[in-house]
């Protein structure tokens, strides 16, 4: 009795890791074939979720599937990772108060941003809007939810610093979203990469907590899928995922910083936010947007979003180099 036991508790250990590394590869490797990524955790019924349980999620290369509406300079810029395809646009201004970076979150492309650029163009700034490595038209199929991604966000830095003249203000914000926002911020605590004013919406604390909140969405028990599924996607992208922690990276963000938030956010605790406030170590601002989850929060709070922004640069412009 006692052998099969041990024989049947090897088994299960030994299925388990292998439906983890399936989910861990299919998590952070676009695939080619066309269709729409998987629904979110809490939109699956209870046959799609044993279905993505067992096989991982669909997970195609996101697409930039919106056109702007003003007019972008098609531009590459060289990134470890591999090129990385963006658009640049001027204000309708004839001097640009500054450069606004932006960088999108896990499955979306730069065409997600397009809405928060329009306004930034709207008060004057130039933009930047990054595919990040994989996604939309920048090179390569794999995703590190924020880890590699912060090469990304120093070679846009590199490029935009290069390109300074005197009639183009080195003035430099970086706005990210999830996973945007948490490779910023690694960006700045592990690579040097400095800017004058982040803008951070909904970072998550630590990969292992965002695991974690996936499996909670689904209403399924986290432990010990949750770890292995951690532990495989670092293995597969040669890095440590358990130090992918936005609470720590926070620690050594001096840079004036405004962290958004939306209170029914399921991927993002509050427990996480109130952590990454507590710990940013420079100038600081935070609002939380009653009812918004895991999305643009000018979709339900548009004079609320564009306020706090638009403030927030303003009490910080006279800082900026």
């Amino acid at each position: 009795m006692k052998r099969r036991l041990i024989l049947l508790g090897s088994l299960v250990f030994v299925a388990s890791n292998v439906v983890a590394f399936l989910h861990a590869w299919r998590f952070t490797h676009f695939s080619d074939e066309g269709g729409v990524h998987s629904p979110n955790p809490e939109q699956l019924t209870t046959s799609h979720k044993l279905w993505v349980l067992l096989t991982g999620v669909r997970n195609p290369k996101p697409q930039n599937l919106l056109e702007p509406s003003f007019a972008v300079q098609n531009i590459t810029i060289d990134s470890p990772n591999g090129p990385l395809s963006a658009w640049y646009a001027r204000p309708p201004a004839a001097t640009p108060r500054g450069t606004v970076a932006l960088f999108h979150g896990y499955t979306g492309s730069k065409a997600h941003l397009l809405h928060e650029a329009s306004y930034f163009r709207r008060l004057g700034y130039a933009v930047l809007l990054v595919d990040q490595t994989g996604n939309g038209n920048s090179a390569g199929t794999r995703t590190t939810i924020g880890y590699r991604e912060a090469d990304d966000v120093a070679a846009a830095v590199q490029y935009l610093r290069a390109q300074k003249t005197a009639a183009s203000p080195d003035s430099l914000i970086l706005y990210g979203v999830s996973m945007g926002a948490v490779a910023i911020m690694r960006a700045e605590a592990e690579l040097g990469i400095k800017a004058d004013i982040n803008i951070l919406e909904c970072p998550y604390g630590t990969m292992r907590q965002t695991v974690y909140n996936r499996f909670h969405s689904m209403h399924v028990p986290a432990f010990p899928l949750a770890d292995m599924l951690v532990f495989w996607g670092g293995v597969q992208n040669g890095f440590w995922a358990y130090s992918l922690q936005g609470e720590e990276f926070a620690r050594r963000i001096t840079t004036p910083t405004l962290l958004l938030w939306g209170t029914a956010d399921p991927r993002v605790t509050r427990a996480e936010t109130d952590a990454i406030f507590a710990n940013l170590a420079g100038p600081k601002q935070r609002l939380d947007f009653d009812g918004s989850g895991h999305e643009p929060y000018w979709l339900k709070h548009p004079e609320a979003w564009q306020e706090v922004v638009i403030n927030f640069l303003d009490n910080h412009k006279a800082r900026t180099r």
